[in-house]
């Protein structure tokens, strides 16, 4: 699962001129990659036939010179065909667990309904797969709920949970003087109200511009942002946004995300949000373990979504705390290890959820072997994670005979998301956890 790459703000700061941005994609621009100009020419031929008809009107690049709100920057389409290369070094370099030639979909991107996170994961399997993604191997299909639920997205106390959570941090927002001083200077700078600039979400923009190493945002004279040509003229400081407002912000956050992971109360939210999503993860490792997958089943399945998304998952997993938020282009993978066969045996040792057998063979000899033979390791943004985790933190470690990589059975995660990641609800199963009362 990734979440998308650098965007365009979602939100736009009254009285300000937009971040100045062009979206279109250049290998002349930077920053830039090697495989741009390819995945540029790729993107632009015909094949849509595997993909969700909903999906087909999205374009498969940004195409604005001008951002659009939330729109996927040349950054992010960089930061991913990075991703791609990275995965690709890793599990397809030595023997590949691919095939050179894939079949009719068997590459499933799953993608929520924006564009930025579909050019997301097109770019991360260009990068990743080689020769970048046959157009028939490719299936694209489209989650309807941005936490990636499926089928069991209906959960009354999902909801209860998250505006517990909200009314928490409303508090502790409102009761924060320096935060509340910082709003009031920004809205004085700028000439508007307090109320106006807390709508706007100051943060996200701001951070935009620090990244994109743009000028702070000042008032412009007129209050349109977006047509005075001499917006980034203004300079006097009693006029602009500085990194100190910034920073106070980030202190507020950081500080809330403290007293979050304290009251609990997230994470209750984010294990009805991520429990859906992880079974349907821990059935297809059961399956691949098993060499039990069907021949229309896809080889590699790529989950592309948003913040809201990857941090319950984090959460869940009780990473919180260890794991960084989930900045634009963060990855998280979940590995699939065996023990490795008797000497002489010359299996390969690595297996990956995302990946299956290439060979019969190897699929009947993972059929039959012990649940004690099966592992998984947790990897978040490349740093291996598996023993913060809340279902093997307190395990010994089990070290792979050849890689010496430490690893954890498999038997334990499918423990964890099948009943012991209920216990904070104080229930045993996903349907009584959902229809359970929330105080």
């Amino acid at each position: 699962m990734i979440r998308h790459g650098d965007r365009y703000p979602l939100y736009s700061i009254p009285r300000t001129k937009k971040p100045p941005i062009d979206c279109i994609l250049s290998p002349n621009k930077k920053p830039s990659h090697p495989l741009l100009s390819s995945f540029i020419a790729h993107m632009g031929k015909d094949g849509q036939e595997n993909w969700d008809a909903s999906l087909t009107s999205l374009p498969r690049l940004p195409n604005h010179s001008a951002c659009e709100m939330g729109e996927l920057t040349q950054t992010g389409v960089v930061q991913h065909l990075r991703n791609g290369q990275l995965l690709r070094g890793a599990y397809l370099r030595g023997p590949p667990l691919l095939p050179a030639s894939l079949g009719s979909s068997q590459v499933l991107l799953e993608t929520t309904g924006k564009s930025r996170t579909l050019q997301s994961g097109l770019a991360l399997l260009y990068g990743l797969l080689p020769g970048g993604h046959q157009r028939s191997a490719l299936r694209v299909r489209q989650h309807w709920n941005a936490l990636f639920c499926g089928r069991s997205c209906d959960c009354p106390a999902r909801q209860r949970h998250l505006e517990a959570e909200q009314r928490r941090q409303y508090r502790l927002r409102v009761a924060d003087t320096r935060l509340d001083r910082a709003y009031v200077a920004m809205a004085a700078a700028l000439g508007v109200s307090p109320r106006a600039i807390r709508a706007a979400n100051p943060v996200d923009a701001l951070l935009c511009h620090l990244c994109h190493g743009l000028p702070f945002p000042c008032r412009v004279a007129d209050g349109n942002g977006d047509n005075d040509s001499n917006a980034f003229s203004v300079s006097a400081a009693t006029t602009c946004l500085t990194p100190a407002h910034l920073a106070e912000i980030r202190r507020q956050q950081e500080e809330d995300e403290r007293e979050r992971r304290g009251a609990g109360l997230y994470h209750r939210y984010a294990v009805l949000a991520a429990q859906p999503y992880l079974e349907r993860c821990a059935a297809r490792m059961e399956r691949v373990a098993r060499g039990n997958l069907s021949p229309t089943e896809p080889l590699v399945t790529l989950a592309s979504a948003h913040d809201i998304t990857l941090t319950p998952v984090l959460s869940a997993l009780g990473l919180e705390g260890v794991a960084a938020f989930p900045g634009f282009a963060a990855r998280l993978v979940m590995e699939l290890w065996r023990r490795p066969p008797p000497a002489g045996g010359g299996a390969r040792d690595r297996e990956t959820e995302r990946g299956r057998d290439r060979e019969t063979e190897r699929g009947r000899e993972l059929k039959g072997r012990r649940s004690d033979d099966l592992f998984v390791r947790v990897l978040y943004n490349g740093e291996d994670l598996t023993f913060h985790t809340a279902f093997c933190r307190t395990h010994p470690r089990h070290t792979h005979t050849h890689t010496h990589t430490p690893l954890c059975p498999l038997g334990r995660f499918l423990r964890f998301v099948r009943g012991e990641i209920f216990s904070p609800l104080n229930a045993t199963s996903y349907q009584e956890a959902c229809h359970a009362s929330v105080p």
